[in-house]
This record gives C-alpha cells, sequence and structure tokens, in this order.
C-alpha cells in the first residue's frame, strides 16, 4: 500500500467507523439506524462504482 491509502484510511474509513460506533451506541432501538446507514452507503458506493465503470477497467495479466 501507498501513502494515499493510509491518509484515505485515516482520513474517511476511521472516523466513519468511529462515527458509526458512536451512532449506534446512541441509538436505544438496538442499532437500527447505523445499519440503515451502513447499508446505504454500501448501496451508494456500489451504484457510483458501476455509474462511473470502474468495474470494466482493464486488469493487467501478468505472466
Amino acid at each position: 500500500m501507498n501513502a494515499a491509502t493510509y491518509i484515505f484510511w485515516i482520513v474517511f474509513v476511521i472516523p466513519l467507523i468511529v462515527f458509526l460506533a458512536w451512532l449506534m451506541r446512541q441509538d436505544k432501538r438496538k442499532g437500527k439506524i447505523g445499519f440503515i446507514i451502513l447499508a446505504v452507503l454500501i448501496v451508494g458506493v456500489i451504484a457510483y462504482m458501476y455509474w462511473k465503470k470502474m468495474f470494466d477497467q482493464y486488469v493487467p495479466q501478468y505472466d
């Protein structure tokens, strides 16, 4: 992994996980809101990747 990957994890992923954990602990309905937000984020990211055609990119084959 390169430096950009570590910066991404530090700036985006770790705060998101901390926020979702905090949100689930605040929810009195057994964490349903946190799971709903997580599901919406996952669906949104997958839809965005299909929209930008990131799954159709050329994958180099190594011999």
